[in-house]
């Protein structure tokens, strides 16, 4: 999302724990908020926020939206909304061409994925719940 995002003019500023300061800052982001450390309500005013961790973080992202702006979620139907923006629960639905735009990108070299984990179906559950906390995202391998 950030590579997209800058890729198209947006100033982004990316959240998270220390450890992936490093990771948002080379996928693009302009700058870094330490949730565990800084405070996120010192970004003052957001045009957007794609929220992909709900809850509380939801709620104080909901405040940062200037008026008339929106606030995205991924991690359910939100629970916050901006006192005068919008809240939108994203859904993403297949769309071949858009897919197929994104496997160029990939493949071009000018958008980088973040693989963390590839399990095989067999291994879906345990890899969707690590016991401990890994960094990337998750594929599961349907055919072997």
């Amino acid at each position: 999302m950030t590579q997209l995002t800058r890729e198209f003019g947006a100033y982004v500023i990316g959240t998270g724990r220390a450890a992936d300061r490093h990771r948002a800052l080379d996928f693009g982001a302009t700058e870094f908020v330490d949730l565990d450390n800084d405070t996120l309500e010192d970004i003052g005013g957001a045009d957007l926020v794609f929220d992909v961790i709900g809850g509380d973080i939801q709620k104080r992202s909901a405040g940062l939206i200037r008026s008339g702006r929106t606030l995205v979620t991924i991690a359910g139907p939100p629970k916050a909304r901006p006192a005068h923006g919008q809240a939108i629960d994203f859904v993403v639905l297949p769309d071949r061409a858009q897919l197929g735009e994104i496997v160029q990108r990939a493949r071009d070299g000018r958008l980088r994925t973040n693989i963390g984990n590839v399990a095989i179906l067999d291994d879906a559950v345990t890899a969707f719940n690590p016991t401990e906390r890994t960094s990337g995202q998750t594929i599961i391998r349907v055919r072997p």
